[in-house]
């Protein structure tokens, strides 16, 4: 088991009134899955995926990724844990576009103690993985919006994190090119043993995925809502 989720509360204020987005939810997941995580919009999936990367915080419950809790965690150890442990993949990309593709993948190891040398060996790594070695400087508006999403892949990547945490990753993509997206996810999953946790609306990204869970009134279930 790579990750365990107890309890997990998270509410939210909007003036007086509270809202509970996730309630007493219980989640596991194996070392090498490859899940798809479905529901309606406001079910609580993206909310789910923030906590899982330590960018948000439970309100309460316990979060345990690789054997260490992160509900825990001070805002200055989750950046260090996240830098580490977690790659995240956008439906937007959220590329600098000032920087070059190679540039965009470098900004993880900043945080690391790498050296120059070495951080670029780890970005010509991740391009070669995801098929861009030659867009390498290349800036984000001179890319397809699919060269963009595996530039995006790239960067969570690059870190060889322990989970690939992926936001309707091909949500903004045709169909053709979504498919290749899925494509190179399903090949992290098998060749390189990558964990992944996918949010989707689209049963056909879904059916890719080894196996699924559903959002139902911020509770997770094995079960699609009626």
């Amino acid at each position: 088991m790579l990750v365990r989720v107890s309890d997990l509360n998270k509410t939210f204020r909007r003036g007086a009134e509270v809202i509970n987005v996730l309630s007493d939810l219980d989640l596991q997941i194996d070392r090498g899955e490859f899940l798809a995580l479905m529901g309606p919009s406001g079910s609580g999936k993206s909310t789910l995926l923030n906590l899982l990367a330590g960018l948000d915080r439970p309100t309460s419950g316990v979060i345990e990724v690789a054997g260490q809790r992160i509900d825990s965690l001070s805002r200055k150890q989750l950046a260090h844990w996240r830098a580490r442990h977690i790659g995240f993949v956008f439906q937007f990309y959220n590329l600098l576009p000032v920087l070059s593709a190679a540039r965009n993948i470098e900004l993880p190891l900043l945080l690391t103690n790498l050296s120059s040398a070495e951080r670029k060996k780890h970005v010509a790594t991740a391009l070669d993985i995801v098929g861009l070695t030659k867009r390498a400087k290349h800036t984000p508006r001179t890319l397809s919006g699919g060269e963009q999403q595996r530039v995006g892949i790239a960067r969570a990547i690059v870190t060889d994190p322990t989970l690939i945490l992926a936001d309707e990753p091909t949500g903004d993509l045709d169909r053709n090119t979504g498919d290749g997206i899925l494509d190179l996810l399903d090949a992290l999953n098998r060749e390189h043993g990558k964990t992944i946790v996918m949010v989707t609306h689209d049963p056909h990204a879904a059916n890719r995925a080894s196996h699924h869970l559903y959002m139902v009134d911020g509770r997770v279930s094995n079960e699609m809502a009626a």
